[in-house]
């Protein structure tokens, strides 16, 4: 059997091919290892750059670290700066070893260290090596987006790399963007001591999220932590300051001792893709189907290299899909729709589902908004900032979307993300009994509220 794509061709693979290739050491890399060993194969796994990838070494691992310890350094604990930097070293260095080297050991893998670029639909060069593969599993991972802006490389900005391995010592961070990494970094930085201003270029901070969420977290940003955010800002110029590096804007110019670039990541598709037959998404990702096979058969991707959400958990359920689809022919598939997502600024922002207005294109859609005063736990904790917005379809009564932003808001998101994964309905919430008092029940009331005005009730009614 012949099939040709991109003018290439895929034929059988000799039998001394490996079974499996995992191109990718991170997430997802891992992810596939491990679901490939459970299923009885042992793939080759070549890594390039430190082994774990993003999340544990310059990720989510550090930053949350970092983030806690800014946290408490506002409650008034003693943090210095430099003692938190080792302290987030310490975190990194002890679950790399752990969750990464430890368990490289314990499985049945060939583990090669080193880039690898396709020669062919089935083989891959590293190090001078050729490696021919039944099936492979790609997951690169991703990069810091750098925008083309006048002086920038010149004279120099950090990514999320140096802002949390900083070379130098400084007393101010201009950040350029505003999403998710743009505010985490914001807030660390600026709870510990170091003057930081947000320059967005959307109208918006969180552009992509419900109104009321991006409006509420800029309110609390600029009004609790005094971060100066500026929005629909266009840079023109980077250049030297008199002290230290200009942003020049269309809304004026903003002087810092370091910039930070947070405008998003960009896939590692540096791979020689086209003598394997593998196609890109108008992303700039590797495109997949939703069993995440590429333009090649025999070629899996998964997490960051895609392009779609970049989240740590998604690439790891992707790369065990991968793995499962590549070499049992499994045929499944991720339910998009109930992947959740969370930006771990203090109080949380998190969210799953549909927004209101991508629900109104597809249902009757009708919504629910109910502030953190009128949960109890928050009113206990004396932080109730915030609020929970609940989108559902008019008739089904079946929950859609949920975003909150609020004290505990990563974990309470987990459950609306089973919600709308079993596509529940309002009433399968309200029927299920929730401990009081607790944060998880402002997912409650949300839904509550859909059936009576939650502000007139007694702190247990159902």
């Amino acid at each position: 059997m012949l099939t040709t794509i991109l003018n290439v061709s895929f034929t059988e693979v000799e039998e001394m091919a490996e079974d499996l290739v995992i191109i990718g050491h991170g997430a997802a890399g891992f992810a596939a290892l491990i679901r490939a060993n459970e299923l009885g194969v042992k793939p080759v796994m070549i890594g390039y750059g430190t082994l774990g990838g993003t999340c544990v070494n310059v990720g989510c691992v550090p930053s949350k670290r970092m983030l806690r310890l800014a946290y408490l350094k506002a409650l008034g604990q003693q943090v210095e700066f430099k003692k938190a930097i080792e302290d987030k070293d310490d975190i990194v260095s002890t679950l790399r070893k752990e969750k990464y080297e430890d368990i490289l050991n314990s499985y049945d893998v060939e583990y090669i260290k080193g880039k690898a670029y396709f020669i062919s639909p089935n083989a891959v060069k590293v190090n001078g090596q050729i490696i021919e593969g039944k099936k492979f599993i790609i997951a690169t991972g991703s990069s810091p987006n750098i925008p083309d802006i006048k002086g920038l490389r010149e004279v120099g900005f950090w990514t999320n790399v140096e802002a949390l391995n900083p070379p130098r010592d400084i007393s101010s961070l201009a950040i350029i963007g505003g999403r998710a990494l743009a505010l985490e970094f914001a807030q660390m930085y600026k709870r510990l001591g170091i003057d930081t201003v947000i320059l967005q270029r959307s109208k918006v901070i969180l552009p992509d999220w419900e109104p009321e969420i991006s409006l509420a977290v800029q309110n609390y940003l600029e009004s609790y932590d005094g971060i100066p955010i500026f929005t629909d800002v266009k840079v023109s110029e980077v250049k030297k300051g008199e002290e230290g590096k200009m942003i020049v804007t269309n809304l004026g110019k903003v002087e810092a001792d370091e910039i930070l670039v947070a405008t998003g990541r960009r896939p590692n598709t540096d791979l020689n893709l086209e003598a394997a037959g593998v196609k890109l998404n108008e992303r700039g990702g590797i495109l997949v189907d939703d069993e995440l096979r590429t333009t090649n058969p025999n070629i899996y991707a998964a997490g960051d290299v895609i392009g779609d959400q970049m989240l740590e958990a998604l690439a790891g359920k992707e790369g065990a899909i991968a793995a499962e689809n590549a070499l049992a022919n499994a045929h499944k598939k991720i339910d998009k729709l109930s992947i959740p997502q969370a930006v771990f600024i203090e109080p949380n922002i998190a969210r799953v589902g549909l927004t209101f207005l991508e629900a109104s294109k597809l249902y009757k859609a009708d919504y629910r908004v109910v502030k953190m005063s009128n949960v109890s736990k928050a009113r206990i904790l004396r932080e109730d900032f915030g609020l929970i917005k609940t989108v559902i379809d008019a008739e089904s009564k079946r929950i859609l979307g949920v975003q909150m932003f609020g004290k505990y808001a990563a974990e309470v998101i987990n459950e609306a993300a089973l919600a709308i994964k079993l596509r529940a309905t309002i009433d399968d919430i309200i029927d299920t009994v929730h401990v009081f008092p607790t944060m998880a029940e402002s997912f409650k009331l949300s839904v509550m509220a859909f059936k009576r005005d939650v502000q007139r009730m007694s702190c247990c009614v159902d």
